[in-house]
């Protein structure tokens, strides 16, 4: 056993953490069990790796990667809402803009947009937090994607609920920079987020991950909340690089030192290592069942696992779906249904959006500080049966009616972002005629009116000015005259409502009913007997009773 010790050869690793707070510390207590657990089933192996630890010095930049495959699973949540405008909330450092460019190229592939960004400086005050808030209130968008650590998160929420922004017709998407953490936080913290959306990676639930968890537990009680995946991450990468060296053969580690000057950086004075190569392409062929999920590098970047997509209710996160990159949005992750890609809002559960409600907010308001459309209608004595144009001189407000209004009323109604506008008739101060259909539309091309909706005729002169959407009526000329009508005098007109096949029908119809009365009535019926010409009488005298008189009436008859 001494002589298999002596064997071994050292490979020094530098770690990096910010021991200051618990991410930092459960990393490091995660690798070292790594370690040691895979060097205990591995005791064959030649090389050991023996970890050198510096202290990040408060630099959160680590703490939680920008995993851009995130935004892939947020996106799809909001195609599944159709929402079309987001409002990206993150803080002014690596790990906040790291994501935004990724963000903002999945939103253009699904035809949403970014109209503002919220930038918040790493040492925001709680001033500042309310400012920003304020200025997001009086915006039409009321999607936000919230990208900040939880120390952050936990005010920035707690600001959002004082104001009455988790209240409804709000909806808010965190990453997984918050939703890893929620069991870090304070419960009254997680209050304050009450309907909000997070994603995070899914973290399967097996045998070996439920004996980790009790071992690290019994090893490290006084580390709260417990491991997270940062941890799971930092044992499945220590387990990676540990067997990465072991197939590379490093006994050595060798480094090219190249010519530098005496004003050369830091980064510049490191030697260039001859083992890189091989240990990359190590890397890269490793491929194993981790903690975390299935651990596999491609292009030098872990690949992504299914995200869990969480609701936040009452005091923790309950699940609603999943997203991979294959299925996208499902109820479970083991649902047959996978034949294509799916951004269906009824794979979700049952969800509760902020203000308690359960209907999903459609994504917009109307500006507080919007400016209205001024939409031009014509105002003509000889459309007063059409058009009715009421003034209050209280309010100092016009309302319109019209055919033409409710259409476009209709029209504004299905857009899926809020337009204010009113309705401004073209009439002068004393309320008549102020001008021709050409002036109306001339005030558009003027920018005293922002559209025109009306009865206006599609011409080429006002082609040249403005703009016509496809008409809402069928073009044409129409002439309503009246007409002298001779038909009503006719003696015969009570013949119009049937046609003369459908009258003549009828009668034969009669008549043989008629012979069916005398045929079988005239052998035990007197009334039924006599000469010929009576019977014939009496037959078509039934087919006439029964066209013209009620059968109520035939006794009186006969």
């Amino acid at each position: 056993m001494a002589m298999a010790q002596n064997q071994t050869v050292s490979i020094n690793v530098g770690v990096v953490l910010n021991m200051n707070n618990s991410i930092g510390k459960i990393g490091l207590s995660c690798i070292s069990m790594a370690l040691s657990d895979f060097y205990a089933s591995n005791s064959h192996y030649r090389t050991r790796l023996v970890l050198h630890t510096r202290d990040a010095k408060g630099d959160d930049v680590g703490a939680a990667a920008a995993d851009s495959s995130q935004v892939n699973a947020i996106t799809a949540i909001i195609q599944a809402f159709g929402w079309r405008e987001v409002v990206p909330i993150y803080v002014d450092n690596e790990f906040g803009e790291g994501i935004i460019p990724f963000l903002t190229d999945a939103l253009e592939k699904v035809n949403a947009r970014v109209p503002y960004r919220s930038v918040i400086p790493s040492m925001v005050t709680d001033d500042q937090i309310v400012a920003e808030l304020y200025k997001l209130m009086t915006m039409q968008t009321r999607v936000f994607v919230v990208h900040v650590l939880t120390s952050l998160g936990s005010r920035l929420f707690t600001k959002a609920k004082q104001l009455g922004m988790m209240s409804e017709g709000y909806a808010w998407i965190i990453t997984d920079g918050i939703t890893n953490e929620l069991n870090s936080m304070d419960p009254s913290d997680i209050d304050s987020m009450l309907g909000v959306i997070g994603v995070k990676p899914y973290v399967p639930k097996t045998k070996e991950l439920h004996n980790f968890t009790a071992r690290w537990q019994q090893n490290n009680p006084t580390l709260n909340p417990g491991i997270n995946i940062f941890g799971l991450w930092g044992y499945d990468s220590a387990i990676a690089l540990a067997m990465s060296v072991e197939k590379a053969r490093l006994t050595n580690a060798k480094f090219q030192m190249s010519n530098i000057s005496r004003n050369a950086t830091d980064l510049e004075r490191f030697g260039i290592s001859k083992d890189g190569p091989e240990l990359i392409q190590a890397l890269s062929n490793t491929m194993f069942k981790g903690l975390a999920g299935n651990f596999q590098l491609l292009d030098g970047q872990l690949q992504s696992s299914p995200y869990q997509i969480v609701n936040l209710v009452g005091h923790g996160a309950r699940p609603i779906g999943y997203w991979t990159k294959e299925t996208g949005l499902v109820r479970e992750l083991n649902s047959s249904n996978t034949k294509a890609y799916s951004t269906n809002r009824n794979n979700f559960g049952s969800i509760i959006w902020p203000g308690d409600k359960t209907s999903p907010p459609k994504g917009w308001v109307i500006p507080t500080n919007g400016k209205k459309l001024r939409i031009g209608v014509p105002e003509q004595k000889f459309l007063s049966e059409y058009l009715q144009v009421t003034r209050y001189s209280v309010t100092n407000s016009t309302e319109v009616k019209a055919y033409f209004t409710d259409v476009f009323d209709a029209v504004m109604a299905a857009l899926p972002y809020g337009v204010p506008y009113e309705y401004v008739p073209f009439a002068t101060s004393n309320h008549g005629n102020s001008g021709s259909y050409n002036d109306l539309v001339y005030q558009v091309y003027l920018g005293n009116y922002d559209a025109v909706v009306g009865d206006v005729t599609i011409v080429a002169n006002r082609s040249q000015y403005v703009d016509f959407t496809l008409p809402y009526t069928e073009s044409g000329i129409s002439l309503v005259v009246p007409i002298k009508d001779n038909k009503r005098k006719n003696a015969w007109v009570f013949l119009k409502p049937l046609s003369w096949e459908l009258w003549l029908t009828s009668f034969c119809s009669f008549v043989f009913i008629g012979f069916l009365i005398w045929l079988l009535e005239h052998r035990i019926n007197d009334d039924f007997r006599g000469p010929p010409l009576h019977q014939v009488g009496m037959i078509f005298c039934f087919a006439f009773s029964t066209m013209v008189f009620a059968h109520s009436n035939f006794s009186v008859l006969f």
